[in-house]
C-alpha cells in the first residue's frame, strides 16, 4: 500500500514537472517566476534560456514517468532521489541571485523535501 501511494505521488511529480516545463513556452512571464528577480521576459536571449529550462523540466518529468510505468519501486526511489538535486540546485541559484527566500525555500526547498520523503518511502517499501 505504501509503495502504491508513493508511486502515485512520484507520478504526480513527474506530470507536474512536465506541466511546469511547458509553461516556459506558452506562458514565459509566469515561468520566469522561478525566483530570479528582474527576469527580462521580453528579451529574446532570456526566452531562449527559459526554453532550455522548459525542455530540461519536460525531459526530467518524462524520465520520472518512464520509471513510474516501467521500473521497480527501488529504481523509482533512486531515480527520484537523484532528481532531488534539481530543486536543491534551483534553490541555490535563486539564493545566489538574491531572489526571494520564499521562492528558494518555500518553492524549491519544499519541492526537494517532498521528493526526498517520497524517495525514502519508495526505498523502504
Amino acid at each position: 500500500m505504501l509503495a502504491t501511494i508513493a508511486t502515485v505521488l512520484a507520478g504526480l511529480i513527474g506530470a507536474g514537472v512536465i506541466l511546469m516545463g511547458t509553461g516556459s513556452f506558452w506562458a514565459p512571464q509566469g515561468a520566469a517566476g522561478f525566483g530570479i528577480p528582474d527576469s527580462p521576459t521580453e528579451d529574446p536571449a532570456f526566452r531562449s534560456w527559459l526554453a532550455v529550462k522548459g525542455m530540461r523540466d519536460i525531459g526530467a518529468g518524462l524520465l520520472i514517468l518512464v520509471v513510474v510505468f516501467g521500473g521497480s519501486t527501488t529504481l523509482l526511489g533512486w531515480t527520484l532521489l537523484a532528481a532531488t538535486a534539481i530543486p536543491v540546485g534551483d534553490a541555490v541559484i535563486v539564493l545566489r541571485a538574491k531572489g526571494p527566500k520564499s521562492a528558494a525555500y518555500g518553492v524549491h526547498g519544499a519541492t526537494a523535501l517532498v521528493m526526498l520523503v517520497i524517495s525514502v518511502l519508495l526505498l523502504i517499501a
